[in-house]
């Protein structure tokens, strides 16, 4: 069904989905992608990952690669990860003070509204939340499978050391966004995927989606 409504909004380029997973590693960001918009078209589909900031982005204002990423009317774009990195890492590390913290959230709600408003984008914001016990056995997995080597990345390791600090930020984020936030148990996999196929679903629903037909 989702991928018959996308096909739909595709065709009648009136509106846009952000859809955005947001979560510490190995929550499952891409499986999500994978299994809600797998029977969507690459047509009017389309994933950013965002990583660390290239030089040419460390550059630029925290949005400007955000930016170049939104999607046009008739699209559906997945960002793994996003623009709340830089709320989240940047500040368990200490990188940013509050007050560049406070300038930030002003500022990703400032750019999230107008994107409502000004394209007709819906926003879909799911925070991926695992338990510390399920990430760690995650995490083993990636060393004791070997067809899952590829996503051992060591850098997972360290960031699990900040594991109170994150979750302290990420409740942040939940509370300080105007845009809210659907939080997904992601324990169980295929209650995560359910949950946000649910959610997408719906949204698609209530856009009146229509194929266009030739004005005779």
């Amino acid at each position: 069904k989702i991928g018959e409504l996308h096909y739909k909004l595709v065709a009648q380029k009136k509106h846009s989905i952000r859809v955005i997973f947001q979560g510490m590693d190995a929550t499952g960001k891409d499986g999500s992608t994978k299994n809600v918009f797998s029977e969507c078209s690459p047509i009017g589909l389309k994933v950013k990952s965002f990583k660390k900031p290239t030089e040419e982005e460390f550059a630029h204002d925290f949005l400007w690669r955000v930016h170049q990423a939104v999607p046009a009317k008739g699209e559906i774009q997945i960002f793994n990860r996003s623009h709340y990195e830089d709320v989240l890492i940047q500040r368990v590390h200490s990188w940013i003070d509050e007050a560049k913290v406070d300038s930030r959230f002003a500022a990703i709600n400032a750019f999230e509204q107008n994107l409502i408003k000004d394209n007709r984008t819906t926003i879909l914001k799911f925070f991926l939340n695992i338990s510390s016990e399920r990430q760690l056995e995650k995490l083993q997995e990636r060393i004791d499978d070997p067809e899952k080597n590829w996503k051992h990345n060591d850098g997972d390791w360290e960031q699990r050391k900040h594991w109170d600090k994150y979750m302290e930020c990420y409740e942040d984020v939940l509370n300080r966004c105007e845009v809210p936030w659907h939080a997904v148990p992601v324990d169980s996999r295929w209650y995560r995927n359910y949950h946000i196929a649910q959610v997408v679903l719906d949204t698609l629903k209530k856009m009146d989606l229509t194929l266009p037909t030739i004005d005779k």
